[in-house]
């Protein structure tokens, strides 16, 4: 009986191919948008446990120079005389890989990759004549050193001992050193050994992981949205295929097949199509992740200078998910199937349209459940504060806006239909609405991904035209130029002020504030900084405060997660604090700022000297070949604005890359659900449309009029996802991104986008409805006839 009854269900997928074509099809699109993005996201996270293990940075205390970059050798003996437990690093570039050499002697245990360390271990001469590193890393030093490729050393990084590093870099100081936890009672304080090294502390140094947390999540986020899109066109393929095997289920339960074959047999039909959609969709997702993983690689470099392998490995954790999520979707669109079937008498299938009657009485849930999830989000959106409050917010107003978006079109439509006149558009109407039940799900699809193009573009946009301010105030010198020692930045200052130009030298120190790491900067207050500086938030004539040495300022990634704001007071050394005099908009940092006066910086950090120079000039040509002629600083040196402009820029791009091929791939996946939606019911829809074309319709009027419906549906869901997509580009802008990265975006509209994107709904939902329009024309007169010999 059992293999009987998959046998009579399983014929239903060979008479409608595209009926499967469309059920694997939403499987692996949907797996695939997810899985893809799992694996970026997972290849990333690898990339940043590799790093911490081969660089030990944020774990360990550090001893850095003062000024410069390098300490001699002897600094290091003496510190290891005195009882300091240090170990030794030298850091440099070969080519463009970053090449580390460490003591695998006084290391601590696991530095550099646990290959690594187990490979120069004491006593083996021949593995510490050469680096290691990845196959790209080995591949791209080909020819500058010899590379062992290992594993668990961080990606465009190369690990040796520091003997054969030193000799590569052609180098005899010392890059830093590395604070071993344990450390004898009464060692000599630093400043009696060693005073011209400063104690960096571990949690001064940034996680990379904590810093790009917020992006995966985006990422996840969005991931999981694409996959919902695919899953609409799953669930509607489902419940189209169960109305049309209604008569198959109604025979095999008269002929006495138990209710619980049925729902088993079912089961087991769908698990078999899960499985196989969900390979095919982890098949994609691999090749989608290999497209994108280069521009997500070059974004969080650019970001966060975070290294990540351009290469993807078959990582369990993303393809098994993918597959869950697949099996997942596919219990929950199979569900109200089944539980139709469970509830609905044996002979009640037989009547004409008896599922999508069933489906429509669940109409009135469907409303209130969207009610309480839109409520819920209003709630949200007045309290809640942090990422996982913002994206349960996105989540409420998405699904709580899907959800209603039938219910909205229903009673539109039936506004229109009564305030029409003549029987063809009263018939246009009352179709339209009637077949909401079998639209409405890829409807649905297409509202999420138009409202997430709005919210995303919009979001985009907005940083777009704040970002560009912002490089045009901060970036208002026009040459910038950086030395080596602080003499040469000494005669640089004196050279430039005689020649009666602003010059604006910058002064930096990491440090903790309030709790938080943060860089303290040193500037010198004048023209440039008076009128360039855009703030937030300020006092009365707060550069004059700044500039006395009586407050400083801070930007808003400081101010917002130290909750201080104008007028409190900020803690900078033991005893010495200063209030708030402004905040400033810091776009695309994630790090906390201080901004002093260039005398107030010189009392709290004496020693530090600036090494970085702004310069205002009318002729920044003419300006470098003088800095060079006059004081020998190398052209490579000195960088003009629009080059950092345009970097800048170009990291900007990178960055909302995948996010915007993601939306790309939503609005297509979208298309594609209305398109499978409306194959499924083109063959549905002839006994409704053969008595309308008995009546003196003609085939190709019919059609044209297919054409018209799909369009006017598409344009109803884009004017429902206009004001859905406003409100959740607030929400990424005013919550998830203060979040995320501590700072606030203003919100521009911009309406041609939004037109624009609407002529794309409704090509999109044109193109889907050609193929099924077409077919309609083409429909043989025969079968339109047939229709009225039968019962129906």
């Amino acid at each position: 009986m059992i293999r009987v009854s998959l046998a009579a269900l399983l014929s239903h997928w060979r008479r409608n191919l595209l009926q499967l074509f469309a059920l694997l099809a939403g499987l692996a699109l949907a797996t695939a948008l997810w899985s893809g993005v799992q694996a970026i996201n997972g290849e990333a996270r690898a990339s940043y446990d590799a790093a911490a293990a081969t660089l030990g940075e944020g774990r360990y205390d550090q001893l850095v120079p003062r000024q410069g970059d390098a300490l001699p050798v002897e600094t290091y003996v003496s510190l290891r005389r005195a009882g300091w437990r240090v170990t030794p690093i030298v850091e440099g570039r070969l080519g463009d890989v970053r090449v580390i050499g460490f003591d695998p002697v006084t290391a601590p245990a696991g530095f550099g990759g646990l290959e690594a360390t187990a490979a120069l271990a004491p006593g083996d001469t021949g593995a510490a004549k050469g680096l290691f590193g990845t196959a790209d890393t080995a591949r791209r030093l080909e020819g500058l050193a010899p590379v062992t490729v290992t594993r668990g050393v961080a990606p465009g990084v190369a690990v040796g001992d520091i003997g054969v590093v030193l000799g590569l870099l052609d180098r005899d100081g010392l890059s830093r050193l590395l604070v071993l936890p344990e450390q004898p009672i009464g060692r000599p304080p630093l400043e009696k050994v060693a005073p011209e090294l400063r104690l960096r502390a571990s949690q001064q140094t940034a996680d990379i992981a904590q810093l790009t947390d917020s992006f995966h999540l985006n990422l996840t986020a969005f991931g999981f949205l694409s996959f919902a899109v695919g899953l609409f066109i799953v669930h509607s393929t489902i419940g189209l295929a169960f109305e049309q095997r209604r008569g198959v289920v109604r025979t095999m339960r008269a002929l006495g097949v138990p209710l619980r074959v049925v729902i088993g047999v079912t089961c087991a039909e769908m698990l078999a199509l899960a499985l196989l959609g969900g390979a095919l969709g982890i098949v994609l997702g691999y090749a989608l992740a290999s497209v994108l993983l280069p521009d997500v690689a070059a974004t969080l470099r650019g970001l966060y200078g975070a290294q990540v392998s351009g290469t993807l490995a078959l990582r369990p954790e993303w393809w098994l998910s993918g597959m869950a999520l697949a099996l997942i979707g596919t219990a929950a669109a199979l569900s109200r199937s089944l539980w139709q079937i469970a509830r609905m008498p044996i002979l009640a299938s037989a009547r004409p349209r008896a599922w999508a009657m069933s489906g429509a009485a669940g109409l009135r849930g469907q409303a209130l459940a969207a009610l309480v999830l839109l409520v819920a989000a209003a709630i949200l959106g007045l309290v809640a504060e942090g990422l996982v409050a913002g994206f349960a917010l996105l989540a409420c107003l998405l699904i709580g806006a899907a959800l209603a978006l039938p219910v909205v079109l229903s009673r539109v439509l039936a506004l229109i239909e009564a305030r029409s006149h003549g029987p063809i558009l009263s018939w246009f109407w009352a179709d339209t609405r009637q077949q909401l039940s079998g639209l409405s799900l890829a409807l649905m699809a297409l509202l999420l991904a138009v409202s997430a193009n709005i919210g995303v573009s919009t979001m985009v946009s907005s940083f777009r035209l704040t970002f560009v301010s912002f490089l045009d105030q901060r970036l208002a010198p026009e040459l910038y130029v950086e030395v080596d020692t602080a003499a040469q930045g000494a005669a640089l200052d004196a050279y430039l002020r005689g020649q009666g130009l602003e010059v604006l030298p910058l002064y930096s120190v990491a440090e903790e504030v309030a709790g938080l790491p943060a860089q303290v900067f040193g500037v010198r207050v004048g023209p440039t900084y008076r009128d360039s500086w855009a703030f937030l938030d300020a006092g009365d004539a707060p550069w004059d405060a700044v500039a006395a040495g009586e407050a400083v300022v801070v930007n808003e990634q400081l101010a917002r997660r130290a909750d201080l704001w104008v007028g409190d007071r900020v803690t900078l050394a033991p005893g010495v604090s200063r209030p708030i005099a402004g905040v400033v908009g810091d776009y695309g940092n994630p790090r906390g700022q201080v901004v002093l006066s260039e005398p107030f910086f010189a009392t709290l950090y004496p020693e530090v000297r600036p090494l970085r120079f702004g310069v205002r000039t009318q002729d920044p040509d003419a300006l470098r070949r003088a800095i060079e002629a006059e004081l020998g600083v190398p052209q490579s040196a000195m960088t003009d604005q629009a080059v950092i402009k345009r970097a800048s820029l170009d990291v900007f791009e990178r960055t909302f890359l995948v996010t915007g091929a993601l939306n790309v791939l939503t609005l297509g996946v979208a298309g594609f659900a209305i398109l499978m939606s409306l194959l499924t019911l083109a063959d549905m829809r002839v006994p409704q449309l053969a008595p309308v074309w008995a009546l003196g319709l003609t085939r190709r009027r019919l059609g044209w009029l297919e054409l018209a419906r799909a369009v006017v549906l598409a344009l109803c869901v884009f004017l429902c996802a206009l004001p859905l997509g406003l409100a959740l580009a607030w929400v990424l802008l005013s919550i998830v991104n203060v979040a995320a990265f501590g700072w606030q975006l203003p919100m521009f509209l911009f309406p041609v986008d939004y037109a624009r994107l609407g002529l794309y709904a409704a090509l999109a939902a044109l193109v889907a409805a050609a193929w099924p329009a077409f077919r309609l024309m083409r429909t043989p007169a025969g079968q339109l006839l047939k229709v009225f010999s039968h019962e129906r």
